[in-house]
Protein backbone atom coordinates (compact mmCIF):
# COMPACT_ATOMS: atom_id res chain seq x y z
CA UNK A 1 0.00 0.00 0.00
CA UNK A 2 0.87 3.57 -0.60
CA UNK A 3 2.00 4.76 2.63
CA UNK A 4 1.43 8.42 2.12
CA UNK A 5 -2.61 6.97 1.11
CA UNK A 6 -2.79 4.98 4.38
CA UNK A 7 -1.52 8.23 6.27
CA UNK A 8 -4.17 10.53 4.63
CA UNK A 9 -6.74 7.45 5.38
CA UNK A 10 -5.14 7.04 9.59
CA UNK A 11 -5.58 10.92 9.56
CA UNK A 12 -9.34 11.11 8.16
CA UNK A 13 -10.22 8.44 10.80
CA UNK A 14 -9.03 10.48 13.54
CA UNK A 15 -10.33 13.70 12.17
CA UNK A 16 -14.17 12.54 11.89
CA UNK A 17 -14.02 9.97 14.32
CA UNK A 18 -15.11 6.79 12.74
CA UNK A 19 -13.89 4.58 9.75
CA UNK A 20 -17.59 5.16 8.03
CA UNK A 21 -16.77 8.98 7.61
CA UNK A 22 -13.69 8.71 6.80
CA UNK A 23 -14.58 6.52 3.46
CA UNK A 24 -17.53 8.48 2.87
CA UNK A 25 -15.18 11.71 2.72
CA UNK A 26 -12.59 9.72 0.90
CA UNK A 27 -14.59 7.92 -1.55
CA UNK A 28 -13.53 4.66 -0.04
CA UNK A 29 -14.84 1.51 1.47
CA UNK A 30 -14.87 1.49 5.53
CA UNK A 31 -12.71 -2.14 5.19
CA UNK A 32 -10.67 -0.75 2.52
CA UNK A 33 -9.77 2.70 5.63
CA UNK A 34 -9.25 -0.37 8.29
CA UNK A 35 -6.60 -1.96 5.81
CA UNK A 36 -4.75 1.36 5.44
CA UNK A 37 -4.87 1.77 9.57
CA UNK A 38 -3.41 -1.88 9.75
CA UNK A 39 -0.83 -1.44 7.05
CA UNK A 40 0.54 1.45 9.33
CA UNK A 41 0.16 -0.38 12.32
CA UNK A 42 1.67 -3.76 10.60
CA UNK A 43 4.37 -1.20 9.96
CA UNK A 44 5.08 0.27 12.94
CA UNK A 45 4.89 -2.96 15.16
CA UNK A 46 2.20 -0.89 17.49
CA UNK A 47 -1.33 0.47 17.58
CA UNK A 48 -2.30 3.53 16.38
CA UNK A 49 -6.23 3.24 18.14
CA UNK A 50 -8.20 1.38 20.61
CA UNK A 51 -11.40 0.31 18.86
CA UNK A 52 -14.40 -1.03 20.54
CA UNK A 53 -17.86 -1.60 19.05
CA UNK A 54 -19.21 1.74 20.12
CA UNK A 55 -15.93 3.93 20.01
CA UNK A 56 -12.31 4.66 19.19
CA UNK A 57 -9.39 6.39 20.72
CA UNK A 58 -5.42 7.34 20.34
CA UNK A 59 -3.02 5.14 21.80
CA UNK A 60 -0.26 7.78 22.94
CA UNK A 61 1.86 6.31 19.93
CA UNK A 62 -1.25 7.18 17.70
CA UNK A 63 -1.39 10.94 19.04
CA UNK A 64 2.46 11.52 18.23
CA UNK A 65 2.25 9.67 14.90
CA UNK A 66 -1.26 11.93 13.83
CA UNK A 67 0.54 15.28 14.39
CA UNK A 68 3.41 13.69 12.80
CA UNK A 69 1.02 12.76 9.58
CA UNK A 70 -0.55 15.67 9.72
CA UNK A 71 2.69 17.55 9.05
CA UNK A 72 3.88 15.00 6.31
CA UNK A 73 0.36 15.49 4.07
CA UNK A 74 0.77 19.42 4.55
CA UNK A 75 3.86 19.10 3.10
CA UNK A 76 3.44 16.78 0.59
CA UNK A 77 0.24 18.91 -0.36
CA UNK A 78 2.91 21.92 -0.81
CA UNK A 79 4.75 19.79 -2.96
CA UNK A 80 2.72 19.23 -5.24
CA UNK A 81 1.35 22.70 -5.42
CA UNK A 82 4.74 23.48 -6.38
CA UNK A 83 4.00 21.80 -9.77
CA UNK A 84 0.79 23.13 -9.94
CA UNK A 85 2.02 26.59 -9.48
CA UNK A 86 4.58 25.59 -12.58
CA UNK A 87 1.53 25.59 -15.11
CA UNK A 88 0.69 29.03 -13.90
CA UNK A 89 -3.30 28.32 -13.50
CA UNK A 90 -4.84 26.87 -10.19
CA UNK A 91 -6.04 23.92 -10.64
CA UNK A 92 -8.01 21.33 -8.14
CA UNK A 93 -11.00 22.31 -5.41
CA UNK A 94 -10.71 25.03 -3.50
CA UNK A 95 -12.91 25.33 -0.34
CA UNK A 96 -14.07 28.29 1.26
CA UNK A 97 -16.65 28.81 4.40
CA UNK A 98 -17.97 32.48 3.98
CA UNK A 99 -20.73 34.08 6.44
CA UNK A 100 -24.51 33.64 4.59
CA UNK A 101 -25.37 37.24 3.70
CA UNK A 102 -21.78 38.58 2.79
CA UNK A 103 -20.74 35.55 1.05
CA UNK A 104 -23.97 35.05 -1.37
CA UNK A 105 -24.08 38.80 -1.93
CA UNK A 106 -20.22 39.38 -1.83
CA UNK A 107 -17.98 37.19 -2.08
CA UNK A 108 -19.97 34.94 -4.40
CA UNK A 109 -19.83 36.76 -7.54
CA UNK A 110 -16.12 37.48 -7.17
CA UNK A 111 -15.71 33.84 -6.59
CA UNK A 112 -17.84 32.61 -9.80
CA UNK A 113 -15.72 35.40 -11.90
CA UNK A 114 -13.13 33.50 -10.59
CA UNK A 115 -14.36 29.96 -11.51
CA UNK A 116 -14.70 31.35 -14.87
CA UNK A 117 -11.34 32.50 -15.44
CA UNK A 118 -9.47 29.33 -14.14
CA UNK A 119 -11.88 26.39 -15.54
CA UNK A 120 -9.71 23.78 -14.21
CA UNK A 121 -10.89 24.93 -10.52
CA UNK A 122 -13.31 23.65 -8.75
CA UNK A 123 -15.11 25.34 -6.20
CA UNK A 124 -16.61 24.34 -2.89
CA UNK A 125 -18.13 26.72 -1.21
CA UNK A 126 -20.21 26.93 2.47
CA UNK A 127 -22.53 29.75 3.78
CA UNK A 128 -22.95 29.71 7.09
CA UNK A 129 -22.07 32.30 10.46
CA UNK A 130 -20.36 29.99 12.85
CA UNK A 131 -16.52 30.53 12.85
CA UNK A 132 -14.95 27.19 10.79
CA UNK A 133 -11.73 25.96 12.19
CA UNK A 134 -9.74 25.88 8.92
CA UNK A 135 -7.42 22.79 9.64
CA UNK A 136 -9.76 20.39 11.33
CA UNK A 137 -12.86 21.27 9.13
CA UNK A 138 -10.57 21.43 5.83
CA UNK A 139 -10.76 24.49 4.40
CA UNK A 140 -8.59 26.28 2.03
CA UNK A 141 -9.55 29.92 3.21
CA UNK A 142 -12.66 31.07 5.36
CA UNK A 143 -14.39 35.03 5.17
CA UNK A 144 -14.93 36.60 7.99
CA UNK A 145 -16.90 39.94 9.05
CA UNK A 146 -16.05 42.13 11.98
CA UNK A 147 -13.63 41.82 14.70
CA UNK A 148 -11.36 38.93 14.87
CA UNK A 149 -10.04 36.54 17.58
CA UNK A 150 -6.02 36.41 17.36
CA UNK A 151 -5.65 32.52 16.07
CA UNK A 152 -2.43 31.00 16.43
CA UNK A 153 -1.15 29.08 12.86
CA UNK A 154 -3.69 31.52 10.43
CA UNK A 155 -3.12 34.36 8.65
CA UNK A 156 -5.44 36.76 8.38
CA UNK A 157 -5.51 39.55 5.28
CA UNK A 158 -8.25 42.54 5.30
CA UNK A 159 -9.95 41.93 2.02
CA UNK A 160 -12.92 45.45 2.50
CA UNK A 161 -14.69 47.36 4.60
CA UNK A 162 -18.47 47.50 4.58
CA UNK A 163 -19.93 50.73 5.37
CA UNK A 164 -23.10 50.90 7.80
CA UNK A 165 -26.09 52.61 6.87
CA UNK A 166 -29.04 53.72 9.32
CA UNK A 167 -32.43 53.64 7.80
CA UNK A 168 -35.96 53.13 7.63
CA UNK A 169 -39.02 52.98 5.60
CA UNK A 170 -41.13 56.02 4.33
CA UNK A 171 -44.02 55.01 6.82
CA UNK A 172 -41.59 54.79 10.31
CA UNK A 173 -40.46 58.53 9.61
CA UNK A 174 -43.59 60.13 8.53
CA UNK A 175 -45.46 58.69 11.73
CA UNK A 176 -41.97 58.75 14.56
CA UNK A 177 -39.87 61.37 12.28
CA UNK A 178 -36.45 61.92 11.09
CA UNK A 179 -33.69 61.68 13.29
CA UNK A 180 -31.01 64.11 12.51
CA UNK A 181 -28.45 62.81 14.81
CA UNK A 182 -26.61 59.46 15.37
CA UNK A 183 -27.61 61.17 19.18
CA UNK A 184 -31.09 61.12 18.35
CA UNK A 185 -31.08 57.25 18.05
CA UNK A 186 -31.75 56.34 21.53
CA UNK A 187 -35.13 57.39 21.27
CA UNK A 188 -36.11 55.35 18.30
CA UNK A 189 -37.61 52.25 17.85
CA UNK A 190 -35.12 49.97 16.09
CA UNK A 191 -34.69 45.96 14.76
CA UNK A 192 -31.60 45.14 16.29
CA UNK A 193 -29.61 42.13 14.97
CA UNK A 194 -28.80 39.85 17.51
CA UNK A 195 -27.28 36.48 17.62
CA UNK A 196 -26.43 35.61 21.34
CA UNK A 197 -25.12 37.38 24.36
CA UNK A 198 -26.22 41.59 25.38
CA UNK A 199 -27.52 43.47 22.58
CA UNK A 200 -24.57 44.65 20.31
CA UNK A 201 -24.21 49.01 20.53
CA UNK A 202 -24.52 50.81 17.18
CA UNK A 203 -21.33 52.50 16.31
CA UNK A 204 -20.87 55.92 14.78
CA UNK A 205 -16.59 57.10 13.96
CA UNK A 206 -15.58 60.11 15.98
CA UNK A 207 -12.48 62.38 15.34
CA UNK A 208 -9.88 61.11 18.04
CA UNK A 209 -12.42 59.41 20.12
CA UNK A 210 -14.03 55.59 19.99
CA UNK A 211 -16.82 55.34 18.23
CA UNK A 212 -20.02 56.64 19.91
CA UNK A 213 -22.00 53.29 21.09
CA UNK A 214 -25.95 54.00 20.79
CA UNK A 215 -28.41 51.51 21.76
CA UNK A 216 -32.04 52.26 20.16
CA UNK A 217 -35.49 50.74 21.74
CA UNK A 218 -35.38 47.19 20.45
CA UNK A 219 -38.69 45.32 20.88
CA UNK A 220 -37.50 43.24 18.10
CA UNK A 221 -34.32 41.41 18.04
CA UNK A 222 -33.29 39.08 14.99
CA UNK A 223 -29.72 37.10 13.45
CA UNK A 224 -30.68 37.25 9.82
CA UNK A 225 -29.83 40.25 7.72
CA UNK A 226 -32.18 39.88 5.17
CA UNK A 227 -35.28 39.15 7.87
CA UNK A 228 -33.75 43.12 9.51
CA UNK A 229 -33.99 44.80 6.35
CA UNK A 230 -37.65 42.97 5.91
CA UNK A 231 -38.84 44.35 9.23
CA UNK A 232 -37.40 48.29 8.06
CA UNK A 233 -39.66 47.88 4.92
CA UNK A 234 -42.41 47.13 6.88
CA UNK A 235 -41.98 50.43 9.13
CA UNK A 236 -41.13 48.05 12.73
CA UNK A 237 -38.14 50.43 13.35
CA UNK A 238 -34.52 51.99 12.40
CA UNK A 239 -32.35 49.31 10.69
CA UNK A 240 -28.30 49.74 11.18
CA UNK A 241 -27.00 47.16 8.38
CA UNK A 242 -24.38 47.15 5.32
CA UNK A 243 -25.39 49.39 2.93
CA UNK A 244 -24.77 46.69 0.08
CA UNK A 245 -27.68 44.87 1.35
CA UNK A 246 -30.23 47.69 1.55
CA UNK A 247 -29.31 49.39 -1.54
CA UNK A 248 -32.34 48.62 -3.76
CA UNK A 249 -34.21 48.98 -1.00
CA UNK A 250 -33.14 52.42 -0.77
CA UNK A 251 -33.15 52.70 -4.63
CA UNK A 252 -36.58 51.65 -4.73
CA UNK A 253 -37.61 54.29 -2.29
CA UNK A 254 -39.36 51.87 0.13
CA UNK A 255 -36.35 52.75 3.16
CA UNK A 256 -34.97 55.75 3.30
CA UNK A 257 -31.24 56.12 4.35
CA UNK A 258 -30.64 58.63 7.13
CA UNK A 259 -27.90 60.77 8.90
CA UNK A 260 -25.72 61.58 5.24
CA UNK A 261 -23.47 63.80 6.94
CA UNK A 262 -22.06 60.95 9.61
CA UNK A 263 -19.36 58.76 8.46
CA UNK A 264 -20.44 55.35 8.68
CA UNK A 265 -18.70 52.88 10.55
CA UNK A 266 -16.76 50.22 8.82
CA UNK A 267 -17.00 47.19 9.36
CA UNK A 268 -13.82 44.81 8.18
CA UNK A 269 -13.85 42.00 5.86
CA UNK A 270 -11.14 39.46 6.17
CA UNK A 271 -9.97 36.49 4.43
CA UNK A 272 -7.94 34.16 6.61
CA UNK A 273 -6.15 30.67 5.86
CA UNK A 274 -3.38 28.24 7.36
CA UNK A 275 0.05 29.19 7.80
CA UNK A 276 2.00 27.08 5.41
CA UNK A 277 5.41 27.17 4.43
CA UNK A 278 4.22 27.32 0.73
CA UNK A 279 0.94 28.71 -0.18
CA UNK A 280 -0.92 27.28 -3.03
CA UNK A 281 -1.84 29.27 -5.75
CA UNK A 282 -5.54 28.72 -5.63
CA UNK A 283 -5.38 30.17 -2.73
CA UNK A 284 -3.07 33.47 -3.08
CA UNK A 285 -5.09 34.39 -6.12
CA UNK A 286 -8.77 33.79 -4.73
CA UNK A 287 -7.03 36.27 -2.32
CA UNK A 288 -5.60 38.51 -4.72
CA UNK A 289 -9.31 38.65 -6.54
CA UNK A 290 -11.45 39.43 -3.44
CA UNK A 291 -9.09 41.86 -2.23
CA UNK A 292 -9.36 43.56 -6.13
CA UNK A 293 -13.08 43.25 -6.36
CA UNK A 294 -14.93 43.47 -2.98
CA UNK A 295 -13.56 47.27 -2.26
CA UNK A 296 -14.98 48.46 -5.55
CA UNK A 297 -18.39 46.45 -4.26
CA UNK A 298 -18.49 48.45 -1.00
CA UNK A 299 -18.01 51.96 -2.65
CA UNK A 300 -20.08 51.33 -5.62
CA UNK A 301 -22.99 50.27 -3.05
CA UNK A 302 -22.32 52.86 -0.18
Amino acid sequence: MDRLTSMAAFVKVVDLGSFAAAAAALDLSAPMIGKHVQFLEHRLGARLLNRTTRRQSLTDLGRAYYDRCRMILAEAEAADALAVDHQSEPRGRLRVAMPVHFGRHCVLPVLMDFARQYPSLELDLAFGDRFVDLADDGYDLAIRTGELESRAGVIARRVARQPMVVCASPAYLETHGRPNAAEELASHRAVIYRRSGPVPPWLFPRDGLPPLEVTPLNRIRLDDLDAIADAAVMGMGLAWVPYWLVRERIEAGVLVGLLPDQPPFLYDCHALWLQTPYLPLKVRLAVDALAAALPRLMRERA
